[in-house]
């Protein structure tokens, strides 16, 4: 017990010894590293995952740095460092969507990103579309691509290459088409396909009453950072999954602001500022 004291008191001096400017600049560095890290996992299955395995690490990693270095306490270091590497190629395997999906962001990655037709214009037929099938309980469900490419999943079904209008995927979802039962993916504002089969979460993640949709809109949030509206068949109720969030019975005057949101913040912003100064004429916000 001696022993285990006097190694807390050395380790607690030799923290005093640091170089405070530099010491708080490393932690500074490795805040962001960790902050970027669980903002790109951020609403994903490894989100959870990474911080349990964060914590732990560093629960042994302090309890091994406060041991006494004798030949007792080395075949616990020595341990440490080898699982490790098994920590490693663990990591690999746990969050190979997450790395999967990172790797194609940045192959995908462009200096210059050119929109073809407008955001306002793409908004306001997904609405007029969900009014439609929400009110006729015509089952739906549209991913609009934002960072990460959906290149693969589009070849799955039917390329089209199309104009987004309410029209088009109103015929799409209606029921005996050949297309009606998967997904529609839209790409830089154009219906890039249709038929699509999007990959489906883990049952227990979804409401065991909602339907393959759902699970299919949850399974594309949680392996990539598209936008998925889905319009329930048994209660006409229109949802959004995306960050590997479900936001069930969304309300249909709160939908295109959403939409915004997600898809186009900056018009989002400027929308909303609009808006309340169109309601408070006289100046006071």
């Amino acid at each position: 017990m001696q022993e285990l004291t006097n190694a807390i008191t050395t380790y607690l001096n030799r923290l005093g010894g640091y170089n405070l400017p530099v010491a708080a600049l490393q932690l500074f560095l490795i805040g962001i590293a960790v902050w970027l890290v669980m903002r790109f996992l951020r609403g994903t299955r490894g989100a959870r995952l990474v911080k349990g395995a964060a914590l732990l690490l560093a629960i042994v990693f302090i309890g091994i740095s406060i041991l006494p270095k004798t030949d007792e306490w080395k075949r616990i270091e020595f341990l440490y460092a080898n699982f490790l590497w098994f920590a490693a190629v663990a990591f690999v395997v746990a969050f190979q969507p997450e790395l999967r999906r990172g790797l194609i962001s940045i192959g995908q990655a462009r200096l210059f990103r050119t929109h073809h037709g407008s955001i306002e214009e793409l908004v306001e037929e997904l609405v007029k579309s969900s009014e439609y099938l929400a009110r006729n309980k015509i089952g739906a469900i549209i991913a609009i691509e934002r960072n990460v490419g959906l290149g693969e999943i589009a070849a799955t079904g039917t390329l089209m290459g199309a104009k987004v209008t309410a029209n088009l995927l109103n015929t799409i979802f209606y029921p005996g088409t050949a297309l009606h039962d998967m997904g529609v993916i839209i790409h830089e504002h154009r219906l890039a396909a249709a038929g699509c089969q999007f990959p489906m979460a883990e049952s227990g993640e979804v409401d065991p009453s909602l339907g393959s949709r759902h699970r299919a809109a949850l399974g594309l949030a949680n392996d990539s950072d598209a936008v998925v509206l889905v319009v329930s068949e048994e209660t006409g109720r229109v949802s959004l999954a995306y960050e590997g969030q479900l936001h069930i019975g969304i309300e249909m005057e709160n939908l295109p602001q959403m939409l915004y949101e997600l898809l186009a913040p900056g018009l989002a912003r400027k929308k909303h500022r609009t808006k309340t100064r169109t309601q408070n004429p006289g100046g006071t916000a």
